[in-house]
């Protein structure tokens, strides 16, 4: 499961051939003791939480990198390294 960014204490990863069991693009976000899996490009929750100060963050750099975002998801369900991705300042 690579990580494709980190900040303010989450850690952002992309699994390989991962839709299988929510069928929706998405990303699994760990924070502390926390795990939330997010839709992307929209940022619904689809399981889990984290909290509401660490979420509004996660959804703001999902908007600014919805197109990379979708170009990663591409790549990892057809078994391939996704690219990193600018965390947010």
């Amino acid at each position: 499961m690579p990580s494709i960014s980190a900040f303010y204490g989450m850690i952002i990863y992309m699994y390989f051939m991962d839709n299988r069991r929510h069928k929706l693009p998405h990303i699994h976000v760990k924070y502390q003791e926390h795990e939330v899996i997010v839709e992307i490009p929209e940022g619904n929750v689809l399981e889990g939480s984290i909290p509401a100060s660490k979420m509004k963050l996660l959804q703001a750099w999902i908007e600014i990198h919805k197109d990379e975002l979708m170009a990663d998801w591409e790549l990892a369900v057809s078994g391939e390294h996704p690219y990193k991705i600018e965390p947010l300042r």
